[in-house]
Parts: C-alpha cells; structure tokens; sequence
C-alpha cells in the first residue's frame, strides 16, 4: 500500500513538473540588409530606408566605415572622408577624421527607433585595393602579413570601438542595444586567393581577439569574420575554432552556394564547434548572365527575378540560417554594374523581397540570435 501510494505521488508529481516547466521553442530567423554607404544618406533618404526595411520585418542593417565622395547606385551621397584618410594614425587621435563615425552616430540612433540594429565593418578589402591609406603604405599582400600594418589596423579598430557616442556619452562597445556586431574587415585577403587565406587565418583570429578584448565577453555585440568570396572560402576551420569569433560570415552569390543542400554541412560543422553561422551577402542578379558575375547584361524578366529571390531565399531559410540581402537601397535602382540591388522606390522586386523577408522571421533558425536583436 505504501509503495503503491508513493508511486502515485511520484507520477503525480512528475505530471506536475512536465506541464509546470516552460516549454523550449526553436528560435526563429530573421532577415536583414546591407548599404554600405549608409554614413552618407541625408535624412530623408534615410527615413525611406529605415522605414522600408522595417516594413519587411528586417532586423540587421550592414554598414562599413569608409569614405564616400560621389553618389553611389542613384542614392545622393552626403560626402565624408575615411576615417584615416592621409596615413595609417596608429593611435594618434589628431590623425582620425570621425566625421564618418559622428554620422553613424546619428544613424544607429535612428535605426533602434525601427526596430534595426547595425552590423559595422571596420574596414573594406575594396578600400584596400583602392588604394587607401593601407594600401600606399603596404600594398594588397603586405597589409595582412606585416607586423606594423597589423599593430597600426589595430589602433583603427580599437579607435572606432572606443569612440564615444556624440549623444549617447558612451563608447560604441558599449552600446548593445544599437550595435549587433562588429567585423574587422569586409572580404579580407579575398584578392590574395583562397590559399592565401588558408595560409593567413590567423590574421581574422587575431584581429578577433583585438575586438574581443576591448568588448569582454558579455558585451551582447558579436564578433564576426567579415566574409569572404563564396561558400567555401568563407568558412575556414581555425575561424571555427577561435575563441574570439562569434560568427562567421558567409558571403555567396552562386547559385550552388545558395542550395539548402550546400549550405548544411557547413551548419554542422558550426554548430558542432559552438559557433553561429549568417549570410551576410546574397543578392539575385538583375541580368541574365550567371548569378556571380553580372557587370551587365540584358535584364531578366520581373518574374524569373522574383521567382529567384523567393526560391533563394527559401533555400537559405531552409538551412536554418539568417540572411542579409546585397543591398537595398532608398531610391530607384538605376541598374548599374553588378546589380544584385534592389530600391524601395518603383522597384517590382521590392515587394517579393518584403515578401522573403518576413517569411525569414517565420522561418527556424539553426542558430539562435534573439539575444542580439531588437
């Protein structure tokens, strides 16, 4: 009788538990953007942007510091210099110009109003191989094998972390509810070649690590890679096992890259070394010629285009993985060179990738990100 009594209670009680015990959720997925001039939008052009991107549910918004002194892709550009614009500074506060900082200032202040965090990029290969002030002094390979080039970068980076916000009074690596994370470079060695950046991981790690330093390790911003040419070369396996890195980016654009099927093993193999993994470039070419190389071409019909976006963006939600589209822009696209972008103003592909977008935010996610999002 009393063993009887007592497993009743026991079952009793474990019911108990089961119902009383929240219920664990998958997490979902989110969609988000880049403009990587977006220091340079006047107002009303970022009023159309932010509300453009909230309207799709978007949540990340991608923007490197650079300089920019000409309109780029039909968006009127309100000019500003980089932030070292003559010499690598090293430090030297006189040296910085933060002209382009002070604007992002402004920027992320507006995009937390809509619901958007920013994802900044320190840096860009492009600005490298243009010959910026990295670029004089060390060249495309130097640059990421020379001591001093490394010493002077990481003055930049900790620089940019350490600025203190013009309204806000505090250092940008402290503002997590503005900022989602930060990456050193955009596309770093991308034009050295894959080997070489087999050959050099420990350049992205340790410019983690400089990140990382100045952000502890319970700053709520991430750490990411910055991406990379496609699939493979963008997931490297030291990256995946540096304790710095809390993200690596994938950046793809052809058509095999963006198969659920191509892109899950490598969800595994981040999942199996505690890493998350995001696709932080895709777009869907405006031409007819291959996805990855579309200087120019005739254009795609409205439905084959939209039926690309719809079906690539379904196959990345497939893979469990969030998605940043190249790019959308707060104007009509004019079409130009390597169009993958997509504008808020008269463009009949705007509503499929609203469309795309909130289907992302209904979508499982392989990794969970809610922490960092608004």
């Amino acid at each position: 009788m009393f063993a009887s009594r007592s497993k009743c209670i026991f079952t009793l009680c474990s019911a108990f538990l089961l119902l009383s015990a929240p219920i664990v959720q998958a997490a979902n997925s989110f969609a988000g953007s880049n403009l990587y001039y977006a220091a340079g939008l006047y107002d009303d052009d970022r009023t159309t942007l932010l509300q453009g991107l909230q309207s799709a549910g978007m949540k990340v918004l991608r923007v490197w510091i650079g300089g920019q002194s000409t309109s780029q892709k039909g968006t009127n550009i309100n000019p500003f210099n980089d932030l070292e614009p003559n010499t690598p500074c090293n430090g030297d506060a006189s040296c910085y110009d933060d002209t382009v900082l002070e604007r992002l200032d402004d920027f992320m202040v507006a995009a937390n109003s809509y619901g958007i965090k920013l994802l900044i990029t320190m840096h860009s290969y492009n600005a490298l191989s243009s010959n910026d002030a990295y670029g004089k002094w060390y060249g495309i390979s130097d640059f990421y094998t020379n001591t001093d080039a490394q010493t002077y970068f990481d003055a930049r980076l900790v620089h940019i972390l350490n600025h203190v916000h013009t309204s806000l009074n505090k250092p940008w690596k402290e503002l997590n509810d503005y900022i989602f994370g930060f990456e050193a470079e955009n596309e770093a060695m991308i034009g050295d070649g894959q080997s070489f950046i087999e050959d050099h991981q420990q350049w992205q790690c340790d410019r983690a690590g400089t990140i990382k330093g100045q952000l502890g390790n319970s700053s709520g911003i991430l750490v990411l890679t910055g991406g990379a040419s496609w699939l493979a070369e963008s997931v490297q396996p030291d990256w995946l096992t540096c304790d710095a890195l809390d993200v690596i980016s994938i950046h793809a654009y052809g058509t095999g890259d963006l198969s659920t099927s191509a892109l899950k093993p490598y969800v595994s193999q981040a999942q199996s070394a505690g890493k998350k993994l995001i696709v932080e470039e895709w777009g869907a070419c405006y031409f007819d010629t291959s996805n990855n190389d579309c200087p120019t071409g005739d254009a795609l019909s409205t439905d084959t285009r939209n039926g690309n976006i719809l079906n690539w963006a379904e196959q990345i939600d497939g893979a469990g993985l969030a998605w940043l589209y190249w790019q959308v822009l707060p104007n009509a696209d004019p079409h130009q060179s390597y169009d993958y972008e997509i504008g808020i103003v008269d463009d009949p592909s705007w509503s499929t990738l609203q469309q795309a977008a909130k289907a992302a935010a209904q979508a499982t996610a392989a990794f969970d990100f809610s922490a960092y999002l608004l």
